[in-house]
C-alpha cells in the first residue's frame, strides 16, 4: 500500500492540471507548513525565527526543468538577490539550487555562466551553496558541473542519493575534492536498472555512505528524519571520535519538528530544508510520496475549512 501511495504522488507530481488549480487553492492543502512563503521575503522572518530557534537553514527557490535562457538568467538574477538579502539580515542561511532552473536542460555554458555568478557573489559574502542532485538521468552532467565547480569555489556543495546504485563509486571519485556532501535517499521515482527498489536497501547504502564519507574526513550532511539512521550516525561519530563541527542532521521544514529541537539541544548542528515560491506543486507532491504521514497535513487543511 505505501508503494501504492508513493508512485500515485509521484504521478500526481508532474500533472500540469492539478498545479494550476494547486496554484489557487494552496493554503486549503497545508502548504504553509511545508513552503517557507511565496517569496523570500516571506521567508526571512521565518528563517530569523528558526535560527532564534538553534537551528540553520537551507533555502531553495521552488521551480525546475527551466527551458527559456532568459528564464534561466532570471533565476540566476533572483538567486544573487536572495544571497544578499541573507547577508543584509545576517541569517544563518545556506542556498541550495537545482541546476535544471538555471539551464541546465538548455545549454552546459549557459548552467556554468549563471553558477558562477551565483557563486562569486556567495563566495565574496561567506555564504556556502548546495547543488540538488535531481533525477538520474542529471546525475553525471550535475557531478561534472560540480567538479569543475568546486576547482574554483570552495563554498559549493552536492547532494548524493543513496537510491541509486552508483553513488557508492561517485563517493570515491569525489573524495579527492574533499566535498560538503548531503547524502539523502533521494524523491524521485527511478527504475530498477539504476535503483534500488526496496528500502532497507535504500536505507542500508545510506549508511554505508554517511560512514565512508565521514571516516574519509569529509564534512557531512545526513539529509533523513529517520531515527535508525540519525543514530546510527551518531554511534558512528562517538565510536570514531568526530566532533559534532564535521557532521550536521538536515530535515525538511515543517517535518520532525520536535526532533530538530532535541539534536539542537543536544549540540548538534540541525539544518532545515526550507522551500519558497510560487512553484512549489511538484514539491509537494513528492513530500506526500516520500511520507504517507504528511497527508495529514492536506486533509486537516481541507475539511478545517
Amino acid at each position: 500500500m505505501q508503494a501504492i501511495t508513493k508512485n500515485f504522488f509521484l504521478f500526481l507530481s508532474n500533472n500540469k492540471t492539478l498545479d494550476r488549480l494547486a496554484k489557487r487553492y494552496g493554503s486549503r492543502f497545508g502548504v504553509d507548513k511545508l513552503v517557507g512563503g511565496e517569496t523570500f521575503s516571506q521567508a526571512v522572518p521565518v528563517i530569523k525565527q528558526l535560527n532564534d530557534e538553534g537551528l540553520v537553514v537551507t533555502v531553495d527557490h521552488l521551480g525546475e526543468f527551466v527551458d527559456s535562457e532568459s528564464e534561466a538568467r532570471e533565476r540566476a538574477d533572483e538567486a544573487v538577490e536572495t544571497i544578499q538579502t541573507i547577508a543584509d539580515h545576517n541569517l544563518r542561511c545556506e542556498m541550495s539550487v537545482k541546476l535544471t532552473s538555471l539551464g541546465l536542460d538548455i545549454n552546459r555554458d549557459l548552467v556554468i555562466e549563471n553558477m558562477e555568478r551565483i557563486l562569486e557573489k556567495a563566495l565574496e559574502l561567506g555564504i556556502t551553496l548546495q547543488l540538488d542532485m535531481e533525477d538520474s538521468s542529471r546525475c553525471q552532467d550535475t557531478i561534472d558541473i560540480f567538479k569543475e565547480l568546486k576547482a574554483k569555489y570552495p563554498n559549493v556543495g552536492l547532494v548524493i542519493q543513496s537510491y541509486l546504485y552508483r553513488s557508492d563509486k561517485d563517493l570515491d571519485e569525489l573524495d579527492k575534492y574533499n566535498p560538503y556532501l548531503r547524502l539523502v535517499k533521494g524523491a524521485y521515482k527511478e527504475p530498477g536498472v539504476v535503483a534500488f527498489q526496496d528500502k532497507d536497501m535504500v536505507d542500508k547504502n545510506l549508511k554505508q555512505l554517511v560512514k565512508k564519507h565521514m571516516l574519509n574526513g569529509n564534512y557531512t550532511a545526513l539529509g533523513s528524519h529517520d531515527h535508525e539512521i540519525i543514530d546510527f550516525t551518531k554511534e558512528l561519530a562517538k565510536e570514531h571520535g568526530i566532533s559534532k563541527d564535521r557532521f550536521e542532521f538536515q530535515m525538511l521544514y515543517g517535518m520532525r519538528n520536535k526532533l530538530q529541537h532535541d539534536l539542537a539541544k543536544e549540540g548538534y548542528t540541525v539544518r532545515v530544508y526550507m522551500p519558497y515560491g510560487m512553484e512549489w506543486y511538484g514539491y509537494y507532491m513528492r513530500r506526500l510520496a516520500e511520507r504517507p504521514a504528511n497527508i495529514a497535513f492536506a486533509i486537516k487543511g481541507i475539511f478545517s475549512r
